[in-house]
């Protein structure tokens, strides 16, 4: 059975101009417990709030040209995206603000990956991201989904449509892979 939010979907791919419109109450609270769930991971005191957070996301995702989300699935995919390209750009704001633009060392010796502290680490691993997406770029989307997007291994892998013990090898593979990119760039 295909659900409302395929439906609407369809509809805007189809160019109905109100389809946005009908989608935003359908998929809200979804965006809320994601952005939620990163904001947890999130340094305390962050200026950004989760509302704020699926705001900026949802602005990105209904005024970008052209966009043809494909299926449920898809459109969250980009949500996650675009959710992580909002904590980006907060994050190199902050840094611009609170360190006059200079980069701070980060010891990632023991740190868990899937629980940034700060926007510091935020844009190194964003950067980091962008060399992995050169070598591989289903592990480089695991670690999107899974670091700035908040998904378990289980949604992942329905996300990209490969099995779970595949996405646990990616994230193993790109956790070692962006650890080291980390101890060599420190």
């Amino acid at each position: 059975m295909v659900s409302d939010v395929t439906t609407i979907l369809e509809r805007a791919r189809a160019g109905d101009p109100q389809a946005a419109d009908q989608l935003l109450p359908l998929v809200y609270e979804e965006l809320r417990q994601l952005a939620a769930a990163r904001m947890s991971r999130e340094a305390p005191g962050h200026t950004l709030q989760a509302t704020a957070l699926v705001h900026e996301a949802w602005l990105r995702l209904s005024n970008t040209p052209g966009q043809n989300w494909k299926d449920r699935a898809h459109f969250f995919r980009t949500a996650a995206e675009c959710i992580r390209r909002v904590l980006i750009d907060h994050a190199r704001q902050r840094q611009r603000i609170r360190h006059g633009g200079g980069q701070q060392r980060v010891s990632l010796e023991e740190i868990d990956l899937a629980e940034p502290g700060s926007p510091d680490l935020a844009v190194q691993v964003d950067e980091a991201l962008a060399r992995l997406a050169e070598l591989d770029p289903t592990k480089a989307e695991i670690v999107k989904l899974r670091f700035f997007g908040g998904l378990e291994n289980r949604e992942i892998a329905e996300v990209l449509g490969i099995s779970e013990r595949t996405v646990e090898r990616g994230w193993q593979f790109a956790r070692a892979w962006l650890l080291t990119e980390f101890k060599t760039a420190g």
